[in-house]
């Protein structure tokens, strides 16, 4: 594109969600930094432009509609259009969450945030990702989503401990990337979740392998895919993810 392209990372004032905006932005793209917390938004917003990156604050609580439409907004006053989001913002609600004694409010708050927050979103920026040229929704996931590897012989190792907030809203986000991915065929949208790996950030008490620059990784590459890209995915750094 031949102008600078505009990027939206959600939960991006931290963690993963900092890297890919740095990432983005090293690139030379102009990126909406979402978070919801004004103080922790234009800190890393004055962070980002210190080290170079064209970034700017995009005050966004995913769990609120009217926030929701308001960054839209936003954004096309700042921009005009959208060519990349990246749904970045998740929490994990706490643990232990083991099936026969969770809260049934844990997993309502899990899934308003890490499953609904993504959808709705998607659907306040469709309008001006739709006046891109090459736009790009990248859904960030994990691989404690995925069924098949949860069923294995090993799923302890390889998904974690059992969490049936955190894991099941992952397995209904990539089920969502999905939808998205029939709905939006045919379109120039690709749309694709991105597992981060087992990255050290607050969410999971910093006991990660994976520093959040290397997380941040998969989401630069998904939202770098050439026109000719795959959608409907499920990546991670080494390749495919299965579902």
């Amino acid at each position: 594109m031949s102008e600078r392209t505009i990027a939206l990372v959600t939960g991006a004032n931290k963690g993963i969600g900092y890297e890919i905006a740095m990432g983005l932005g090293a690139l030379g793209w102009s990126v909406g930094v979402g978070a919801r917390d004004d103080q922790r938004r234009e800190t890393a917003v004055e962070q980002l432009r210190a080290a170079g990156v064209d970034a700017f604050g995009v005050p966004l609580d995913v769990t609120d509609d009217a926030s929701a439409t308001a960054a839209a907004q936003l954004i096309e006053e700042q921009a005009g259009r959208l060519d990349v989001l990246v749904n970045n913002a998740a929490i994990t609600g706490g643990m232990p969450q083991e099936p026969t004694r969770v809260d049934p409010a844990t997993i309502r708050t899990v899934v308003e945030t890490n499953v609904i927050g993504v959808i709705r979103v998607t659907n306040a920026m469709m309008p001006l990702l739709r006046r891109s040229a090459s736009p790009r929704i990248v859904n960030m996931s994990s691989s404690v989503g995925s069924l098949t590897r949860q069923s294995g012989t090993a799923a302890e190792q390889i998904t974690g401990p059992v969490a049936v907030a955190y894991a099941p809203s992952k397995t209904f986000l990539n089920a969502v990337t999905l939808q998205y991915a029939r709905e939006l065929s045919g379109t120039n949208i690709l749309i694709n979740a991105g597992c981060p790996g087992y990255v050290a950030t607050d969410l999971n008490g910093f006991r990660g392998v994976r520093t959040p620059e290397q997380g941040a990784a998969i989401a630069i590459k998904l939202a770098t895919l050439p026109d000719d890209g795959p959608t409907g995915r499920f990546f991670q750094d080494a390749g495919v993810v299965p579902w």
